[in-house]
This record gives C-alpha cells, sequence and structure tokens, in this order.
C-alpha cells in the first residue's frame, strides 16, 4: 500500500510538471503573437510616416520649386542611406526617384556630392526665379506619388508644371 501511495504522488508531480510546462509554452506562444503584431504595427506606422513627407504634395495647388527639391533632397537622403547608386526606380527596393518635367531624375544617389546636387539645386532655383516677370510669379507643380506594391514605400514622385 505503501509503494502504491508513493507512485501515486510521483504520477501526480509529473502531471502537475506538465502542467506548467504546457502554460509556459502556451502563454510564450500568445506573447511571442502579441509582441509580432506590435512589431507590425509600429513598421507599417513608420512606413505611413515616412510616405507622408511626399504624398502630403499631392493635390496641392500651391507646390513651388522649393518643395520638388525638398522632396528631392529627402529622395537623396533615403538613397544615400540605403548605398543606392543614381538609377532609375522600379518599386523593387527602397530607391526613390524624384521627376522634374524638362529635368528628368533630379534626386541624388550615393556617389553624389552634396557640392554638386547643390550647385544643381541652386540653378533649378535661379532659372525659375530668372523667368518670374511682372505678370508671373513662381511656377506651380502638380505632383503624382507611386507606390511600390512590394514595399509599400514611395518610389516614383512625378511634378509636371501647372
Amino acid at each position: 500500500m505503501e509503494n502504491a501511495s508513493k507512485a501515486l504522488l510521483m504520477a501526480g508531480s509529473v502531471l502537475i510538471a506538465i502542467m506548467f510546462i504546457s502554460l509556459a509554452m502556451y502563454l510564450f506562444a500568445t506573447f511571442y503573437q502579441q509582441s509580432k503584431e506590435i512589431g507590425s504595427t509600429v513598421e507599417e506606422s513608420q512606413v505611413t510616416q515616412f510616405n507622408t513627407q511626399f504624398t502630403k504634395y499631392e493635390n496641392n495647388n500651391q507646390v513651388t520649386i522649393y518643395d520638388v527639391l525638398s522632396m528631392a533632397n529627402l529622395a537623396t537622403q533615403n538613397n544615400k542611406k540605403y548605398e543606392f547608386e543614381k538609377q532609375n526606380a522600379t518599386g523593387n527596393n527602397y530607391y526613390i526617384s524624384v521627376f522634374l518635367q524638362g529635368k528628368g531624375n533630379i534626386e541624388g544617389g550615393s556617389l553624389d556630392s552634396e557640392k554638386d546636387l547643390q550647385e544643381r539645386y541652386n540653378g533649378y532655383i535661379t532659372e525659375q526665379v530668372n523667368n518670374i516677370t511682372a505678370t508671373t510669379g513662381l511656377t506651380y507643380y502638380d505632383v503624382q506619388v507611386e507606390i511600390s506594391p512590394t514595399t509599400q514605400r514611395v518610389y516614383q514622385v512625378t511634378c509636371t508644371e501647372r
């Protein structure tokens, strides 16, 4: 009888240990899934915040060369961050192109120097200012932003004169 009671105590201890292990596994899986969802939400928020830097210019009647160059600077910073040389954006990676009507792609890549970009951008501004007359002001632009279905990020910005 004494051996039977010890066997029952041992079996009960094993069952309790299995229950604790099962509970620990369940909690681990639950917390892992929740942290994964939180991480996904944070990443989506960051992408939306990044895209807003460009999409805020869509449907805006007051976009000037200064705004276009601001978008080109943001694109250049992005391209340098990811060490992309100047190229045409495809939407398959994080490269961003800014197309200015009559000038082509004006953003920079990892090999473009800040000084060269600044001189080029100053040239665009000077050209715009020199074209101002008594009857015309600054040129305004319509902006079209394309978002990649692959990365969910802006990859192409097209600026056309109005």
